[in-house]
């Protein structure tokens, strides 16, 4: 049976950390809590579980922190988990049957994720699958029986366990400050930070989190050697942007800027949104039609699926109620109108985030 420490960076946690470590304390053979600054009992609900607290300046660098907790480690496997995740009996269970039988050539452990929706701020799944549990030291093999080399991909296993996350609040907002100092450091996200960036504003983000982050995005149109994945999440923010603004030559300008070779759906959902606003809405279905059943997501995959599909529901609704109907066909018509506005409605309410 492997030995495993359990490494948590927390800061004012208190009322939710002694939840987190009553499900997973007897499954670790050592516990390290990293301190950031709490001015709550953080630390007296951590001695309940363990004598190993250490305290942390904070330099708004959560991989500083990590590291830190990571170099206090002894155990063979390391178990990276937050205060606000808990362990429920099955899959505690299930975590334990792992430690019994995990292969010492594994490196890395994946578990899935689970948020309750009201607290999604990053995901496009219902569940997925996240590194959790890793080996403390790699051992380097070589590998090939001839034009021998060492192996450096990881050796990683998706395990069935599964974890809850369930956050007391959004973290959005500290989130958005440490992306916008990232950048000011840095002089340039990278290509992750860039896209976790565009995935919370449009997951999670309010109209002004978007406004701050326009300079951001558009330094990554006007710096040459960005990937055309890069540039299509920076005209997907602008986009919006500039439409919520009702800047419409910018908008167009914005949406059409990498046509054809990096239409999506958010830019189809955009467009449609517009056409909608104007109350154009048979143009508006157009798009609608392409966000949700002709493109893929590259951000938010709401905006092929559950958005695009109430916005169909609505304007054939609104196309519905403006028909006149004095002649046989225009009845028709209205009928027609109302048919599509029930099936896509039907079609929203059952969609559901995927699973990973």
């Amino acid at each position: 049976m492997v030995t495993i420490s359990l490494c948590m960076i927390v800061k004012n946690e208190a009322d939710i950390l002694r939840r987190c470590l009553t499900s997973v304390a007897d499954l670790m053979d050592e516990i390290i809590i990293v301190d950031t600054g709490s001015t709550d009992h953080t630390k007296e609900v951590a001695a309940e579980f363990t004598d190993k607290i250490y305290d942390y300046v904070w330099e708004n660098d959560f991989a500083a922190a990590r590291n830190f907790a990571f170099s206090k480690a002894e155990m063979e496997y390391i178990y990276s988990a937050d205060a606000d995740e808990v362990l429920d009996e099955v899959n505690r269970n299930r975590f334990a049957e792992l430690k019994q039988v995990l292969l010492p050539e594994i490196e890395i452990v994946q578990m899935y994720y689970i948020t309750p929706p009201e607290y999604n701020t990053t995901a496009n799944y219902q569940k997925e699958y996240r590194p959790k549990l890793y080996k403390r030291l790699r051992e380097f093999v070589w590998v090939d029986a001839v034009h021998e080399t060492v192996r450096i991909d990881p050796v990683i296993y998706d395990s069935e366990v599964e974890i809850q996350h369930l956050p007391k609040n959004l973290h959005s907002s500290r989130d958005f400050h440490l992306f916008r100092q990232a950048y000011e450091r840095e002089g340039q996200l990278s290509d992750k930070l860039h896209s976790m960036y565009a995935k919370e504003l449009f997951i999670s983000g309010t109209e002004k989190d978007f406004k701050e982050a326009e300079t951001i995005f558009q330094a990554t149109l006007h710096t040459a050697g960005n990937s055309l994945e890069k540039q299509r999440e920076a005209v997907c923010v602008l986009a919006h942007i500039y439409r919520q603004e009702k800047q419409t030559d910018k908008f167009f300008s914005m949406a059409f800027k990498l046509m054809p070779d990096a239409i999506c759906a958010e830019i189809a959902y955009e467009i449609g949104s517009y056409f909608m606003e104007q109350a154009d809405h048979e143009e508006a279905t157009d798009w609608f039609e392409l966000a949700a059943h002709q493109t893929e997501a590259v951000i938010d995959v709401r905006r092929r699926g559950r958005m695009p599909l109430d916005g169909l529901a609505e304007c054939y609704g609104k196309m519905a109620e403006a028909i006149e109907a004095e002649t046989p066909w225009e009845f028709e018509k209205i009928q027609f109108c109302r048919e599509q506005a029930e099936q896509y409605q039907q079609e929203a309410d059952e969609w559901e985030l995927p699973v990973s």
